[in-house]
């Protein structure tokens, strides 16, 4: 049996996630991070992106993650994020239509446009899709 450690995803507005997990894949702001039992202490910033959870059963869990920090210390590890969505909470067709209004915006360039928030609001839909999609 692999060895434990305590995950949470906290948002401003509840607790996503609190559990006993084997390992953990999230896109740190350099790249994806993976993060096992007995890590040693990490500080780390996040990007938009979709994390893999493995629980000691061996399922999986993922879970779309709107940037914010990880902070790993004393085999804990915990995630602050404006927005965290588990697989079960995402709806494809809508994902997907966000997906499609963001790509129409920036591709239209229209100067009265906010292009950094239609950027966002892109990378927000591919992590749902792929949270969804792995």
């Amino acid at each position: 049996m692999a060895a434990e450690f305590t995950l949470e995803i906290v948002t401003p507005e509840r607790t996503a996630f609190r559990e006993k997990v084997t390992s953990l894949i999230i896109k740190a702001s350099n790249g994806y991070l993976g993060v096992l039992a007995r890590h040693a202490p990490l500080a780390s910033g996040l990007d938009i992106g979709a994390a893999t959870i493995r629980r000691p059963d061996q399922s999986e869990s993922r879970i779309a993650i709107n940037g914010g920090f990880l902070m790993v210390l004393d085999n804990e590890a915990t995630v602050l994020t404006t927005t965290a969505e588990m697989d079960k909470e995402i709806d494809q067709a809508r994902s997907e239509a966000a997906l499609e209004r963001a790509r129409k915006r920036l591709s239209e360039r229209k100067a009265d446009w906010d292009h950094e928030r239609a950027d966002l609001a892109m990378k927000r839909a591919i992590a749902r899709i792929k949270t969804l999609n792995p």
